[in-house]
């Protein structure tokens, strides 16, 4: 996949150490709207590391990060939100004893004229983005915990979107889930890069990667190895940058 023009996001030789190790070392990698960018790496490449400077999480010691080829500024996560940066982690941070309207609103809950929450409106809405996202999910009147895992991501993912997120952090989304629910959420994601958000997936499964990721940013050590073309790479390719740190563009 070729992009051009601006950039969504932006992360400019990004650095950052832990006890004088440094864990991301000048990392570059961008994201353009409609795009997933997989980050790869073992565990302690760096690439966890990297994305929680984006979201807020960390501070970079270095670097920039620019969204729609502006320079930003974040410090925590409310700053990340401000910018329409959404973060799925693999917990989902989801209320299990409460039902997916009440889940999406959770923090932000719509409130009546006379201070009550606003119950049928917050269901309302959480019908209607989930007939965006997933028109198959139906479960709105039960707790959170008796939906399957691929039901959950969609609750996740549809409290990110409604807030109006343009940029989705996901960590390992089909982590623990069988293969139905793993395509559910593989529709979920190009749902969402038809509706033009641009999505950093942190994977450590290169089917999942060659299947849903149009590039693939791979690190080492702290270090970007490269960034490829999906459909330019084999996973011999990508799993010799993993392994062995090196680019399939680099010669013998």
């Amino acid at each position: 996949m070729t992009n051009k023009g601006t950039p969504l996001v932006e992360l400019k030789d990004i650095s950052i150490s832990f006890g004088g190790i440094k864990a991301v070392d000048k990392v570059s990698v961008d994201l353009h709207p409609g795009e997933v960018v997989g980050l790869l790496g073992h565990n302690g490449a760096g690439k966890s590391t990297l994305i929680k400077c984006l979201s807020g999480a960390y501070n970079a010691e270095a670097g920039e990060i620019f969204i729609n080829g502006e320079k930003v500024i974040i410090n925590n996560p409310r700053d990340a939100r401000d910018h329409n940066i959404e973060t799925i982690y693999q917990t989902l941070a989801l209320a299990d004893n409460l039902d997916a309207a009440s889940n999406l609103f959770l923090g932000r809950e719509i409130i009546t004229k006379s201070g009550f929450l606003d119950e049928s409106t917050m269901e309302a809405e959480t019908r209607k983005i989930m007939a965006r996202l997933n028109p198959n999910f139906k479960k709105f009147d039960v707790p959170v915990s008796a939906l399957s895992g691929g039901q959950r991501q969609s609750v996740a993912i549809a409290r990110a979107v409604y807030f109006d997120a343009k940029i989705l952090i996901m960590d390992e989304p089909t982590a623990a889930l069988g293969p139905q629910e793993s395509e559910m959420v593989a529709e979920l994601i190009q749902e969402l890069k038809k509706q033009g958000l641009g999505i950093f997936l942190i994977e450590h499964d290169i089917h999942n990667v060659m299947k849903l990721c149009d590039r693939a940013s791979v690190m080492k050590n702290g270090k970007l190895v490269g960034t490829e073309n999906v459909a330019n790479v084999t996973e011999d390719d990508i799993l010799s940058m993993i392994i062995l740190g090196k680019n399939p563009k680099d010669k013998d």
